[in-house]
């Protein structure tokens, strides 16, 4: 059984910088990309299988044609999306629906919980989750005052950290940080604030209504992983480490170092190689490659040296 290669897309971004170009490889011909859609099949951007049987397929082709690879998944639409962004400027303080929300409101779209695992972030950087108000009243205030300083709740962030994203979660990723980001696939960004910045000579569009609707208040801290705090917990080589997991996906983080094996149990899994290069089952891989082990796949054996971001749907 082959793996499933799959082609990004590049988004070009008014936040964005140069780093998926010049420390990914991705042939991109344009300056401040911020996203790359690893694995999507999403409409806004639907990745294209690179390579074996099913050369040339869009994602959303495959799932829809061959649940068979996929575990017949009980889903009208492939549940994933795999991005790594490169925030080279402050992106907007944002919030998601959920799905209840998105569904009403969205045309039926998914809800957005998503998750980051921060693959490099500059020194003293921040990032922003969360806010300060003690309750709704109080988020509606602060919001339609420009109270910003008051509301937004700022963190030191360390490559290694992972976060878990809830709706209704304000957040924002700051210059400076380099994710991967593990979401629902989802669309669907209510932005807060902008920093009152233009393109194209316009300021970009707020969501102050739909935002206001979705804050969750009082903010539950997050969810948060440092790596410090597992070092001493795990076989780096041999297993994979569980960084997080909610209703809709598990992410784990697989080290290679010379050689590493693991069974893919599960309905599919998504791969994303964020540093090094190697072999998996006697096949290629590198830094910016990602792909997909189908239903079935069993053992795969990794060697060389290689840091993986791994996730699987739990439906």
């Amino acid at each position: 059984m082959e793996i499933i290669r799959l082609k990004p897309v590049f988004k070009k971004m008014i936040w964005g910088g140069n780093r998926l170009r010049e420390e990914f490889g991705y042939n991109i011909d344009f300056d401040n990309c911020g996203e790359c859609w690893g694995i999507s099949a999403h409409p806004n951007g639907d990745t294209i299988v690179a390579g074996g049987e099913f050369e040339g397929m869009k994602l959303s082709s495959l799932f829809n044609e061959r649940k068979d690879l996929f575990g017949n998944i009980d889903n009208d639409r492939f549940p994933l999306l795999i991005k790594i962004i490169d925030a080279e400027e402050d992106l907007s303080i944002q919030v998601h629906p959920d799905d209840e929300y998105a569904m009403k409101y969205e045309n039926g779209s998914f809800g957005k919980t998503e998750c980051w695992y921060v693959i490099d972030a500059l020194p003293d950087t921040k990032i922003i989750i969360g806010h300060n108000a003690k309750d709704k009243a109080e988020v509606k205030d602060m919001i339609e005052n420009k109270r910003w300083n008051e509301f937004i709740r700022e963190i030191p962030v360390s490559a290694g950290d992972f976060f878990m994203i809830r709706p209704g979660t304000v957040h924002a990723i700051k210059g400076g940080t380099l994710i991967l980001e593990t979401q629902q696939s989802s669309d669907i960004t209510y932005r807060v604030y902008d920093y009152d910045r233009l393109q194209d000579g316009k300021p970009r569009e707020l969501h102050i209504r739909q935002s206001i609707d979705v804050i969750e208040a009082p903010f539950v801290i997050e969810n948060r992983f440092r790596e410090e705090e597992r070092k001493d917990s795990c076989l780096i080589n041999h297993e994979m480490i569980n960084l997080g997991d909610c209703e809709y996906f598990t992410v784990w983080r697989l080290d290679v170092q010379n050689e590493a094996d693991i069974i893919q149990d599960r309905a599919f899994m998504l791969m994303s190689v964020i540093e090094g290069f190697g072999y998996i089952d006697g096949e290629f891989i590198k830094k910016g490659d990602h792909f997909i082990l189908p239903y079935g796949y069993g053992r795969a054996v990794f060697k060389g040296n290689l840091k993986i971001i791994a996730s699987a749907p739990h439906n």
